[in-house]
């Protein structure tokens, strides 16, 4: 039988395409033939099979609560690297005393963000982080376009800071990720893990997306 997908005969597409995260949860839904296959267990045999059932329902809802705990250790990471890039960031701008449009109500925001707190939390970290991001940007921008500044050893020390966090929270965002794409494909997986998170009403979650001028930028030409 010959491959389904053959890299060689193609279809190719020479011009490439873009691809965008989907920032939409789906909400995990079973048919009348999972409501079945949940009751009949208990006359096949006789109680017997019912229990059996039982155990194994309770274990995929004890999987998603230890994922969901994971999933919050996850994000906890990451805010925590994103609160002391905002530090880093704020005495960035102080030691540049440059004119940085700088907004304190967003640092105030991203200082008291914590990871949890509301159905929104997902997209409340992106934007967040987004706009630290956006931050950076102009803190780094006033950085470079002032070479005297780079001799300073206190700002060399504060942008090398601010780098290293930039890392941080990229290998952080990964591990988020990784954990939410788990509990992405746990949420469908038939039929036990899909009928206890119906019935519990789960969604996906949304991964960490990278905005817009990030994205962008990574288009550039930098040689």
């Amino acid at each position: 039988m010959a491959n389904e997908l053959d890299e060689l005969s193609g279809p190719t597409m020479e011009e490439g395409r873009d691809v965008n995260v989907i920032t939409k949860q789906l909400e995990v839904k079973v048919g009348g033939g999972s409501k079945f296959f949940d009751i009949i267990w208990w006359f096949l045999p006789p109680i017997i099979g019912g229990i059996i059932w039982s155990v194994m329902k309770a274990k995929a809802r004890s999987h998603f609560r230890q994922l969901e705990q994971k999933i919050q250790h996850d994000a906890s990471q990451i805010d925590n690297y994103l609160e002391q890039r905002v530090q880093i960031l704020k005495n960035c701008a102080q030691l540049l005393d440059k004119p940085i449009d700088l907004d304190k109500d967003t640092f105030t925001k991203i200082a008291q963000y914590r990871s949890g707190r509301g159905a929104e939390g997902d997209a409340a970290r992106n934007e967040y982080a987004t706009q630290i991001e956006s931050i950076g940007r102009a803190v780094n921008f006033a950085f470079e376009n002032y070479p005297n500044l780079k001799a300073h050893q206190e700002i060399a020390d504060a942008m090398q800071q601010n780098s290293y966090l930039q890392r941080e929270i990229t290998a952080a965002r990964e591990v988020y990720n990784d954990s939410v794409n788990t509990w992405n494909r746990d949420v469908f997986a038939w039929p036990t893990k899909m009928i206890v998170a119906a019935k519990a009403g789960y969604t996906t979650r949304i991964p960490f997306v990278a905005d817009k001028e990030t994205k962008e930028a990574a288009r550039g030409t930098f040689f």
